[in-house]
């Protein structure tokens, strides 16, 4: 089940609100294609969503609801439909980073502003059209599920419907508005609504905007009498709006809104939120009245009160227990595992580029109650500024039991704050190391940023070899052996694989006790890597992880094999996520699948490295469903 569903199938999330009225408070006008202000003033865009967040929404609603070449094209910006698109739902991603919330982001789309055929001008072929490709767009940035919403036509809600399934299998709410007399504009009710709406392939049907709270809750009513069981949504906006001094008044305030908020849920409602005029003030009294419901519910006292910071870090900071300094230290966990001959699976997280690593931590958990044996913490991968990935690897193993694998770069590090921070991560209990170079700056959003480079990960795996002798980088003693488990990089689908074989034995002469490689698409990449290694230096001698990265879409896959470094997929893989057309993600999850099936008994593997996408934990973790038992097999080169 899609993680939207499971999660409304636990309990009603809360939407955010209003877009165009706050966006005119700073300073918009309505002559402008407001749509555009996701390139040319993001910055706005990302402070309202920001304020809805920390208002208590549960769900963001991309800022695209006109943006289809059919409106764009009414202020010559047709062209930019997926430029817009993409960095609106950028935008989106973005605020859920910062905020750390595992935040549902919904790609919006709005109707074409004109009629249909016989009405108007636009044949439902080319109504088609213009839905494909902006949500093909909304697709390729990374959205959760589609809100097709505010309809009026309901054969256009169809069209649009339609033209979304053709491209993708995830989750869609349709959302339709209706009149003060219970009627769309072409005087369809909400039961007929309702009817056509559950022939199609739809997971949700809403009733957004409207004249308000009131009427939306009688079609919501019809809409639960008509079909009992069905997923629905209500979005109303704050009554009609009244103009004074050249500003939209609504006459529905937050109060208003809260006390909807049990009638709403009685209605059938599992996704709550609001429309036109509604504000993060109406949201974050929705977010108290639905707490308010929720602990009553579950039979508490009180109230939950709207938290900007999730609860896992209120856990009282804890240094792990040391081991005594005089005698050996115990491997870590994973480096057991992997001398034992265990196959180990390894699941990667990004961390936040806010405070709150709240999605990251329940990303974790769930790789670990799916059976990985790590996680892997990227360090500002893309040099995109992030959490430090020390911290976060130290917050996971505290609250989640799991031992992290830290990807350690030396780009940001001298020689001095290198030492300091292996100092730090051991006195930590993060003792898994991947030694990397790190992506330069120029490659990121800090441009400006001086890299470091005092080493390179070569020199870093030297420095990590003497920290396990009890020297420091200059030879002086520690007083204790470090224990630190390094793990080193490969890319077997570099186009000079000679070179990479050179490079990566060269680090493993120091002592790296197991090796992590790039994504791969075809295990014929790794066999072919192995034997120009065999040829040039003998059998690998550590244990590797192979990565595996499950596509999303054809567009996905084809970005990462174009834009991506250090990600080339083969043909076949292209190919084949084409050929899935709107079923992307179940065909890359089979062919992640049916790589990792034929990986498990290639040569030097002995695990599997899944990188997530979008933040989708669940569909990495979908990957180790065919993983039955645990499967062992010779450790290559024996201990390090």
């Amino acid at each position: 089940m899609h993680p939207l569903l499971a999660a409304l199938r636990q309990k009603p999330l809360l939407a955010d609100g209003g877009m165009g009225a706050l966006l005119l408070s700073q300073g918009a006008v309505l002559e402008q294609c407001l749509e555009e202000l996701s390139l040319s003033r993001p910055d706005w865009i990302r402070d309202i969503q920001l304020a809805y967040a920390k208002a208590g929404a549960d769900i963001l609603l991309t800022h695209t609801f006109g943006a289809h070449e059919h409106q764009l094209g009414t202020y010559g910006l047709a062209h930019k439909v997926e430029e817009i698109n993409r960095a609106a739902v950028r935008i989106a991603r973005d605020v859920r980073e910062t905020t750390g919330k595992s935040l549902f982001l919904g790609g919006s789309i709005g109707p074409l502003g004109e009629y249909l055929t016989p009405h108007g001008p636009v044949t439902p072929d080319r109504a088609r059209s213009v839905f494909a490709r902006q949500a093909a767009a909304l697709l390729g940035g990374g959205i959760d599920f589609f809100c097709i919403e505010t309809m009026s036509d309901l054969q256009e809600l169809e069209l649009a419907i339609r033209a979304v399934r053709d491209l993708s299998d995830l989750p869609i709410l349709g959302s339709m508005t209706f009149g003060e007399d219970g009627q769309s504009q072409f005087g369809v009710d909400a039961a007929t609504a309702m009817r056509s709406l559950l022939a199609l392939d739809i997971e949700l049907v809403g009733v957004n905007c409207s004249v308000g709270p009131a009427h939306v809750l009688k079609a919501m009513d019809t809409y639960h009498r008509t079909s009992p069981g069905t997923l629905l949504s209500a979005m109303p906006n704050a009554g009609l709006p009244t103009r004074v001094d050249g500003r939209f008044i609504y006459a529905s305030g937050p109060e208003y809104f809260a006390s909807m908020v049990p009638e709403f849920l009685a209605a059938g409602a599992v996704i709550i939120g609001g429309c036109c005029g509604t504000t993060p003030a109406h949201i974050q009294a929705m977010r108290q009245a639905l707490d308010t419901h929720l602990a009553g519910a579950s039979g508490q006292n009180g109230t939950l009160h709207v938290q900007e910071q999730d609860e896992v870090l209120g856990h009282r900071f804890q240094v792990p227990n040391l081991e005594q300094e005089d005698g050996e230290l115990p491997d870590s966990r994973l480096l057991q595992k992997i001398r034992s001959g265990k196959f180990v699976v390894s699941v990667e997280v990004d961390p936040p580029r806010g405070m709150n690593p709240a999605k990251q931590i329940a990303g974790a958990r769930l790789a670990r109650e799916r059976g990985a044996d790590a996680i892997n913490v990227a360090d500002s991968p893309m040099a995109r500024v992030r959490m430090s990935a020390l911290v976060l690897s130290a917050l996971i193993q505290q609250q989640v039991g799991i031992d992290t694998i830290l990807h350690f770069t030396t780009r940001d590090r001298s020689l001095m704050g290198l030492q300091a921070d292996l100092l730090g991560a051991h006195a930590l209990g993060v003792r898994n190391i991947l030694a990397l170079t790190g992506d330069p700056p120029s490659l990121g959003d800090m441009q400006t940023s001086t890299p470091v480079y005092d080493v390179d990960s070569i020199g870093l795996v030297r420095i990590l070899h003497q920290f396990n002798q009890g020297l420091d980088l200059l030879g002086k003693t520690m007083g204790q052996q470090s224990n630190f488990t390094v793990s080193v990089a490969c890319d077997p689908t570099r186009p000079d694989l000679e070179e990479e074989a050179t490079r990566l034995s060269r680090k493993l002469v120091h002592g790296a006790h197991f090796i992590m490689t790039q994504p791969i698409y075809d295990p014929a990449v790794w066999t072919t890597f192995t034997r120009i290694y065999e040829r040039l230096h003998g059998p690998i001698p550590a244990p590797v992880l192979i990565g595996i990265l499950p596509l999303q879409s054809f567009r996905h896959a084809s970005f990462l094999h174009n834009e991506v470094p250090g990600i080339t997929l083969t043909a076949d893989a292209l190919a084949r996520m084409q050929q899935a057309g709107k079923k992307g993600r179940q065909a890359g999850v089979q062919m992640a699948q049916e790589l990792l099936l034929q990986l498990m008994d290639a040569p030097y593997v002995q695990g599997v490295y899944l990188m997530p996408s979008f933040g989708r934990y669940e569909t990495a973790c979908q990957v180790l469903d065919v993983v039955q038992d645990a499967h062992t097999v010779p450790t290559p080169g024996g201990t390090q």
